[in-house]
């Protein structure tokens, strides 16, 4: 899950082209065949169609074409990248062709440009790629009306110029037009794999933006230093993510991919560990197994999550980081962790979120009142950029250097002001608030080496340019304690 500064919850992909590119993009930039639908829907019941019956052409086509121009206007962008998923002949991909095959024939040939992704098998027992896949995919790709201006080869291992001369040759695209990007160490260096096949200038010829790549100031020499420092090998900070769904790594790719950058941020190579919170925390057997692992983190990360299960293991750990002086962050349900835990030591025994527990007799972190009265769970998170005030003198205000910053949600639950004053008075430090000191959004122990929990998620504002300023710091107080 990814969440646009606008509150919109798009897939992984979207995070991927704002760490790459460093901009902030709008949640209309994720469009979906329910955003169409919706809309079109939407549009029948006003009547916009004065009755006519709706169907997939030109409706939804005409749907598709107007979301794109809208994205296209929000900042008057000269270039348009839309990233078509899935696979060429799957059914749900078909109004979106043929809205692009319109779109090129709308806007004028140098105006649009298509490139086809296409993965090359290599067969181990041949000893050869095999091109038919390939040469499959662009034949129906074509029997769509769409013509590649560009194919991109992925591939386990680089391909020879005499297999691009052939798919060139069957596929009907220019041969320097074919363009190869074999797996890399990271994906940080795929730009630069892009960059040495002259990809670049292709599509500047084709739709003729009159830039010279070879030449051009806006050059990767930057991106070089930022590939290059993500590929130190010493000295290493080993840093573990504690939560409840481990065994699906992608669910926690923007924390792994905002701890590389603080890593790289602090000159340090990053060895990332992963630990199940779904530990049964009175089986003193398991848990001794449990805080063996733990031993071996310079740093815990407990992240988001939704639901009771693992929370028991996550407050494990968030005893064990204050007991043994470990480093420890805590992102949204992490944070809540860290609430419930100080909570539980200081005698509120049984502290906990009514999430997991309605009936706790300490109810630490709760629904807001407003939220207590919806019923439906769909759109009742808090979701989006919103403001946050730093309080100066904290660890906090430290890492950020700046009063004022913003930063995304996406969550139900809050920290339950009823329980500030109690808890503030035996310690716990609130650095974070919003800007009408409503809303507790940071918490930190001050006589700790780095213990510091934020309602928000900070990995979506994290670039491999621009590490997050949390993360670098809690990086670094890892490594610094170690």
């Amino acid at each position: 899950m990814f969440v646009t500064y606008d509150g919109m919850e798009t897939d992984l992909d979207l995070g991927h082209y704002e760490r790459f590119l460093d901009v902030e993009l709008p949640g209309m930039s994720n469009i979906t065949t329910g955003k169409v639908y919706s809309s079109v829907i939407t549009k029948e019941r006003n009547g916009d169609f004065l009755g006519a019956c709706v169907q997939i052409i030109p409706h939804i086509t005409d749907e598709i074409k107007e979301m794109i121009r809208t994205t296209a206007a929000l900042n008057d962008n000269d270039v348009v990248l839309v990233e078509l998923g899935g696979t060429v002949g799957d059914i749900e991909s078909q109004p979106f062709l043929e809205a692009l095959r319109q779109l090129r024939n709308e806007e004028g040939h140098d105006n649009v440009m298509f490139v086809h992704v296409t993965f090359v098998p290599y067969l181990q027992a041949a000893g050869e790629f095999k091109t038919k896949p390939t040469q499959h995919s662009t034949k129906e790709l074509r029997s769509m009306g769409i013509n590649p201006d560009m194919i991109v080869l992925r591939s386990q291992e680089p391909v020879s110029n005499e297999l691009k001369a052939k798919i060139a040759h069957f596929c009907d695209v220019a041969p320097e037009a074919v363009v190869n990007t074999p797996d890399a160490p990271s994906i940080y260096e795929v730009p630069l794999v892009l960059a040495r096949e002259n990809a670049a200038q292709l599509v500047s010829d084709r739709i003729k933006l009159g830039i010279d790549a070879e030449n051009d100031e806006n050059t990767l020499n930057k991106w070089e230093v930022v590939v290059d420092s993500l590929k130190i090998q010493d000295p290493v900070v080993t840093i573990g993510i504690v939560g409840k769904y481990v065994e699906l790594e992608d669910a926690y790719i923007s924390i792994r991919e905002s701890l590389h950058h603080a890593a790289a941020a602090n000159g340090l190579k990053l060895n990332l560990q992963y630990l199940s919170s779904d530990v049964d925390v009175d089986d003193s057997d398991a848990v001794a197994e449990f805080e063996k692992e733990l031993a071996g983190y310079d740093g815990i990360l407990i992240p988001g999550g939704f639901g009771e299960r693992g929370v028991e293991g996550k407050l494990h750990a968030v005893d064990y980081a204050i007991d043994n002086e470990v480093p420890i962050f805590g992102i949204c349900l992490g944070m809540q962790s860290m609430v419930i835990q100080f909570a539980r030591r200081m005698g509120m025994d049984g502290a906990n979120s009514t999430e997991f527990d309605k009936d706790t007799e300490f109810p630490v972190i709760d629904l807001m009142e407003k939220q207590k009265e919806i019923k439906k769970m769909g759109g009742t998170m808090r979701l989006g950029a919103y403001d946050c005030r730093i309080i100066e003198g904290t660890k906090t205000a430290d890492a950020y250097k700046k009063s004022d910053i913003q930063e995304r949600h996406r969550h139900r639950y809050e920290f339950n002001n009823e329980y500030r004053d109690e808890l503030t008075e035996n310690g716990l430090v609130i650095s974070g608030t919003t800007p009408d000191d409503f809303l507790v959004e940071i918490v930190e122990l001050p006589d700790h080496p780095w213990f510091i929990g934020c309602q928000f998620h900070p990995e979506f504002k994290s670039r491999p340019n621009n590490a997050h300023p949390l993360f670098a710091s809690f990086v670094k107080a890892a490594f610094d304690n170690k």
